[in-house]
């Protein structure tokens, strides 16, 4: 019987999945590599600073005048993932596909922003977390372009997310964010829009690797 269901009852979701060999492994597999990715970060950020690209005629940007709007975006961005956390706790599923498909797209990320090296937006007003540049490792990173890693993320929430109400919330939060990211002239339209395209199928992926072998997938 499949645990891929909007509310498993309490720990006994996550008793239960630990009882499976498959499970205990790729769940081993799966933190480890997420702890290993998040320690390159500051490198690979570094790294990138130092290269350079085109700056794209992006007529969207043209259009809108650069506003700070970084409180907002992050508050948005930090409200889901509080909410990823509290539906993780009853659901192993969402937790196993979340970190399966977070490590596969940010590989993705890190390999399109060195192979499609762009320079910032004209106008862009740098954002500020605390949480994140803790990772990036540098207080401004601004080349990390092609594709969105903000609007991927809120997007691979709503699809990892069981309950139509809390799906509904990292939908709209993932189109919010993606376009407040153009009104900061952090991204340019296209990083936007090619975060939507890349994310889901890698979600796929991410979703076969981390639930095969114990857990029955049912979409919703």
């Amino acid at each position: 019987m499949s645990i891929l269901i909007p509310d498993p009852i309490g720990d006994l979701a996550w008793q239960t999945a630990w009882q499976s060999p498959v499970f205990r492994r790729k769940f081993i597999i799966g933190v480890v590599s997420a702890l290993a990715l998040l320690a390159t970060f500051p490198y690979f950020f570094y790294t990138i600073e130092q290269h350079s690209g085109p700056v794209l005629n992006d007529w969207l940007l043209g259009k809108l005048p650069p506003t700070d709007v970084s409180l907002l975006i992050f508050g948005v961005i930090w409200a889901a993932a509080l909410l990823l956390l509290i539906r993780a706790r009853r659901n192993p599923a969402i937790f196993m596909m979340f970190v399966y498909s977070y490590v596969i797209i940010s590989l993705s990320r890190m390999l399109s922003i060195n192979l499609f090296p762009l320079n910032p937006p004209v106008g862009l007003l740098p954002m500020v977390d605390p949480i994140t540049n803790a990772f990036y490792g540098e207080a401004y990173i601004t080349k990390d372009l092609f594709y969105s890693g903000h609007t991927s993320t809120l997007f691979l929430i709503f699809l990892c997310l069981r309950q139509q109400r809390d799906r509904l919330f990292a939908f709209i939060g993932s189109l919010l964010v993606g376009s407040l990211l153009l009104v900061q002239h952090v991204h340019y339209t296209i990083d936007v829009l090619g975060a939507f395209i890349f994310t889901y199928p890698l979600y796929r992926l991410g979703k076969w690797l981390a639930l095969s072998g114990w857990n029955a997938v049912k979409e919703p």
